[in-house]
């Protein structure tokens, strides 16, 4: 089969489309046909070589997939058979014609849904939903401050927010980027280029801040967080884009507004506790992607390429201009 690949860290130009040996299902193993994947930020660090992926882990690119049914390992329990559109977020493989999944991490694709469409569903929203529910406890009415708001899980959260009946407010570094939260359904939206977010957060709220923080960006946004972090708020941390060294009095500032850091990586989480997060979400989310379902929720793609185009997403992908996801076409 074929598969994204890189022989040594670098850039984009190290990519290119390999064939590999076609993965069999072992113990309780479904073989999945991948049609589509998407591409996340821990491809482009895995690609340079900063995110080695989980012991056991294929070290083939890929977080989630979208496909069907093509086999079935020993000792399947019969839920799913040849032909089934299903979906995963996967600990690595999943830019490849093929890919093993243990069955309980898959989950039915919605009804009417293309596979591009659902490739885009399980890594952002998965890892928005564990963010709000399962590490930030979010409770309606609550204030959410979500930083990358254009990004797939940031997207992804907006919508989330807006089903648990709490208030949605993000950042992003483009008017467009705005425009696009705000149509997702963010209730305000500050550009961390030219403005003071944590200035423009206390006046939207009154000075009363928000309760929540969901941060992919680290160290450059503390002083910021914190600032604009209600008593007894929780920062949860799931991204070091700007790096994890802080130089200042973290501890004290978070001391006095008696709020907690959290952080998740769903990543390197146990197959049980991811089975948990996909369990409540198949129940709880899915079927609102479902035409009739009110309120809707809708998974953004930003652009598609073809498997042999890997190395033009990941320089797509470098220059942070998507809104939503990028997702992977892969060959018949």
């Amino acid at each position: 089969m074929f598969a994204a690949y890189f022989d040594c860290p670098g850039g984009p130009e190290n990519l290119y489309m390999k064939e590999v040996m076609k993965p069999d299902p072992g113990e309780g193993e479904v073989l999945v046909k991948v049609s589509a994947s998407a591409l996340n930020r821990a491809d482009l660090l895995q690609r340079r070589g900063k995110y080695p992926p989980p012991k056991g882990a294929s070290d083939i690119l890929g977080l989630e997939a979208a496909g069907s049914v093509a086999g079935l390992g020993p000792g399947c329990s019969g839920r799913w058979k040849i032909g089934d559109a299903v979906m995963a977020l996967l600990s690595g493989g999943g830019q490849a014609q093929y890919v093993t999944v243990p069955e309980g991490l898959l989950m039915p694709i919605p009804k009417d849904m293309t596979f591009i469409q659902a490739a885009a569903i399980p890594e952002a929203w998965l890892t928005a939903f564990q963010l709000l529910h399962f590490v930030g406890k979010v409770q309606e009415g609550e204030r959410v401050l979500i930083h990358a708001g254009a990004s797939g899980v940031g997207m992804a959260a907006i919508q989330l927010v807006r089903l648990a009946k709490a208030i949605p407010i993000v950042t992003a570094g483009t008017q467009e980027k705005l425009e696009a939260t705000a149509n997702a359904g963010a209730a305000a939206g500050f550009n961390y280029k030219n403005e003071d977010f944590s200035e423009k957060v206390l006046e939207f709220t009154q000075g009363s801040g928000v309760d929540i923080i969901l941060d992919c960006v680290g160290a450059s946004y503390w002083e910021k967080n914190l600032n604009c972090l209600s008593t007894d708020g929780r920062w949860i941390i799931y991204g070091l884009l700007s790096g994890g060294e802080v130089h200042g009095d973290l501890l004290a500032r978070l001391l006095s507004k008696r709020a907690s850091i959290h952080t998740s990586l769903l990543r390197s989480r146990d197959k049980e506790a991811s089975t948990g997060f996909k369990q409540a979400f198949t129940e709880e989310v899915l079927p609102h992607f479902s035409g009739g379902a009110s309120p809707r929720l809708q998974p953004l793609v930003d652009s598609v390429y073809p498997l042999h185009a890997i190395a033009e997403a990941h320089g797509a992908m470098e220059e942070n201009k998507n809104i939503g996801k990028i997702v992977i076409e892969i060959p018949v």
